[in-house]
C-alpha cells in the first residue's frame, strides 16, 4: 500500500501511473541480454521485491473503477484490488526466490517449479504478475491452459496492465493446442508450405528460412494435472491443411451427388478425378487415399454430433463450441449436408470443404522441451499419482514444488449429509459425468416439482448465456445442472447474506472421478473465498462397476457406507 501513497483518494480524476512505469523499466532495465541468455544475478533477485510492488500497484491503480465510484466514502478503499501476503509470496517462489542467489535464464540455471494454490485463490493474478517480470527483461511469455474461455478472459483482465507496461507483445495466452501451433509455426506456416507444395505439384518443400530466436521464452502453466492427462501428454497434435482449387471442388461435388459410389475405381471413372490426377500428377496416390477416407465418411457423417452456428459446423471442444476444428471427412460432407437443407450457404460451403491433408504428427509432450523454464501453478499438485510427479521431475525437470496455505484460512466447507440439502434455502450446483445423463436427470419425474428453479450449463449453451446462468447460479432456490467440464474453472461469487448464513453454495457431484484432481476441482466450487459451502458425491451403485469389477454388488453388500469413499479410492 506504500506505493500508492501518490494516489490522492479524494482527487477526482485517473491517477497518473508515469513514475511507477518509468521506475519498473528503470529496475527491469538492469538485467543484461548475453546473447540467448539473460543474466539473473543477485542484485537484481534483490530489487524483485520492489519491482513487484510497482507493478501490483500499477495493477491496481488499472482496476478503480469501483473504487472511483465510492471516493470519499469511508469503506471506499475495501473497493481496490490489493494482492494478498500469499500472492506475492507465490510470485517469489515462481521468480526462483529462495533457491538460488544466482540465475541465467537460456541455460537451465533457473529452477523449474511449481506452486500449489487453492482453488479461486488468485492464480490468474499469479501468473500475470509473474509474466510481467519475465517480459519486462526482454523473455518472451506463454501463460497455457486447457481452456479457451479462461485464457481468453485472463488476457483481457490484464491486458490494460500489459500495455500500460509496453509489454503486451511478449506475452501470450493460449490453450496448449494454440501453443502446438506457435511452437510449429516459428521456422515457417507449416500448412501453407504444404498446400503450396502439392497445388504446384512440386515434389519438395520449398526451403525455409530458419529464423533466429532473439529472446528465450518461458512456460507459466495453469492446471498442470491437466497436460499430464491423456489427451494432452498421451496425445498428438495433427496440423491439417484443405487443398483447394476448382478442380478439388468439382471432384467433392461429383462425389457428393453420386453418393452410391462405393468404391475408389468407380471415383476413378470421374472426369472429375481424371483432371485432377493431371493436374496433381506427383501426388495422386494422397488423393487415392483421401478419396478412400471420403467414401467411408459418407456413411458415418449423418452421426457426427455437430452444430450450425454462424453459418459454420462446430464442435464441442472442452466447454465451448468451437468452429474450427476439422474432424475428417465427417465435416466436409456436413457441409454439404446443411448446405442441401439451405443452413449452410453458398459461400461457406466453398470455403470450408477441400481435400484434408495431414501435415505432420506432433507429440504434445515434447513442447515444454523448447522453453527455457518452466513454472506453474494448480490447484491439486497435491494429487498428483506417483508416476505423474515422476514425470515432471524426470522428463520436465521441475525439480521444486511450493504447497502455499489459503489465503483465506481454514476452510469452511462442510459434510453434513443430514443439513445439507435445502433447496429452499440454499443454491446447488450438481455436477454430471455426461450431458446425456445430465439431461435423464433433467427430465426425470422426481424434478417435475422444483423444474422451474432449474437451469442447465453444457458445453452447447452459448458464452453469454452461460456467464448469465453462472451469476444465477449462486442465488438462493436455485438448481444449476452442469456437465464435469465446468467443474475446474467456473467461479461462483456468492454476496447473499442470507444464502451464506444457511450455509452457502452445496455442490453434489454425481460421479466417481478417476483422477482425484477433479474431484477437488469440483469440490472447490463451493466455499470458495473463505465463504460458507458444502459438498457431497452422491453415486448409483450399478455406475461403480468400472471401480469394483464385475463382482460390483458382491463387493458393495460388504462395504459399510461409512467406508465406501474409502473403499473405491483405494
Amino acid at each position: 500500500s506504500n506505493r500508492l501513497k501518490s494516489f490522492d483518494p479524494n482527487a477526482n480524476k485517473e491517477p497518473d501511473i508515469a513514475m511507477l512505469v518509468m521506475q519498473i523499466k528503470h529496475i527491469a532495465g538492469t538485467v543484461t541480454h548475453i546473447s540467448k541468455s539473460v543474466t539473473w544475478d543477485y542484485a537484481f533477485t534483490q530489487q524483485i521485491p520492489e519491482l513487484l510492488a510497482y507493478i501490483f500497484a500499477v495493477w491496481t491503480l488499472k482496476n478503480t473503477q469501483h473504487y472511483n465510484t465510492l471516493r470519499g466514502i469511508e469503506a471506499a478503499q475495501t473497493y481496490l484490488l490489493i494482492p494478498h501476503v500469499g500472492q506475492v509470496v507465490t510470485v517469489f517462489r515462481l521468480l526462483g526466490i529462495g533457491y538460488e542467489s544466482h540465475r541465467v535464464i537460456g541455460s537451465c540455471s533457473l529452477i523449474n517449479n511449481l506452486v500449489q494454490i487453492g482453488t479461486g485463490e488468485g492464480k490468474s493474478v499469479v501468473l500475470a504478475i509473474t509474466a510481467c517480470v519475465f517480459a519486462l527483461i526482454g523473455v518472451d511469455v506463454n501463460c497455457s491452459c486447457y481452456s479457451e474461455v479462461l485464457s481468453t478472459r485472463d488476457k483481457q483482465d490484464f491486458a490494460s496492465v500489459f500495455q500500460a507496461l509496453g509489454i503486451e507483445d511478449r506475452i501470450e495466452y493460449s490453450t496448449f493446442n494454440k501453443l502446438c501451433e506457435q511452437f510449429l509455426n516459428e521456422q515457417c506456416n507449416i500448412r501453407e508450405k504444404v498446400s503450396n507444395m502439392i497445388v504446384n505439384n512440386n515434389i519438395a518443400l520449398t526451403t525455409v528460412d530458419t529464423r533466429i530466436r532473439i529472446r528465450p521464452k518461458v512456460l507459466l502453466i495453469d492446471e498442470v494435472d491437466v497436460f499430464l492427462s491423456d489427451e494432452f501428454y498421451g496425445g498428438m497434435y495433427t496440423p491439417t491443411v484443405y487443398l483447394k482449387n476448382p478442380s478439388i471442388k468439382t471432384l467433392l461435388d461429383s462425389i457428393w451427388h453420386a453418393k452410391p459410389l462405393k468404391t475408389l475405381n468407380s471415383v476413378k471413372a470421374l472426369p472429375a478425378y481424371k483432371t485432377c490426377a493431371t493436374q496433381f500428377s506427383n501426388w495422386i496416390s494422397l488423393f487415392d487415399e483421401a478419396i478412400q477416407d471420403m467414401l467411408g465418411a459418407l456413411k458415418s457423417f449423418e452421426c457426427s454430433t455437430y452444430v450450425v452456428q454462424d453459418d459454420k459446423i462446430a464442435y464441442v471442444e472442452g466447454e465451448s463450441i468451437v468452429d474450427n476444428v476439422v474432424r475428417g471427412y465427417d465435416t466436409v460432407w456436413a457441409y454439404y449436408f446443411e448446405n442441401e437443407k439451405g443452413k449452410i450457404s453458398k459461400i461457406s460451403l466453398e470455403t470450408n470443404v477441400g481435400i484434408i491433408i495431414n501435415c505432420g504428427t506432433f507429440s504434445y509432450a515434447e513442447m515444454p522441451h523448447d522453453f527455457a523454464y518452466i513454472a506453474g501453478v494448480t490447484g491439486t499438485l497435491k494429487t498428483l499419482a506417483k508416476p505423474e510427479t515422476r514425470i515432471l521431475k524426470n522428463v520436465y525437470n521441475i525439480c521444486k514444488n511450493t504447497y502455499m496455505p489459503s489465503v483465506f484460512g481454514k476452510s469452511n466447507r462442510t459434510y453434513n449429509d443430514t443439513t445439507d440439502v435445502q433447496v429452499a434455502d440454499r443454491a446447488i450446483l450438481i455436477f454430471f459425468e455426461s450431458e446425456e445423463k445430465l439431461m435423464t436427470f433433467f427430465n426425470s419425474p422426481e424434478l417435475s416439482s422444483i423444474k422451474e428453479n432449474v437451469q442447465i450449463i453444457t458445453e452447447t449453451v452459448s458464452v453469454k448465456e452461460r456467464e448469465l446462468h453462472i451469476k444465477r447460479a449462486s442465488t438462493i432456490g436455485k438448481v444449476t445442472l452442469f456437465t464435469r467440464i465446468f467443474g475446474r474453472g467456473t467461479d461462483f461469487i456468492c454476496n447473499n447474506p442470507r444464502l451464506l448464513a444457511n450455509g452457502g453454495i452445496h455442490v453434489l457431484q454425481t460421479f466417481f472421478s478417476k483422477e482425484l484432481s477433479e474431484e477437488y476441482q469440483i469440490m472447490g466450487r463451493a466455499a470458495r473465498h473463505g465463504d460458507q459451502g458444502s459438498y457431497r458425491m452422491i453415486l448409483l451403485d450399478n455406475d461403480l462397476e468400472w471401480v469394483l469389477g464385475s463382482t460390483w454388488k458382491e463387493k458393495l453388500s460388504k462395504i459399510s457406507d461409512a467406508k465406501l469413499y474409502e473403499a473405491i479410492n483405494n
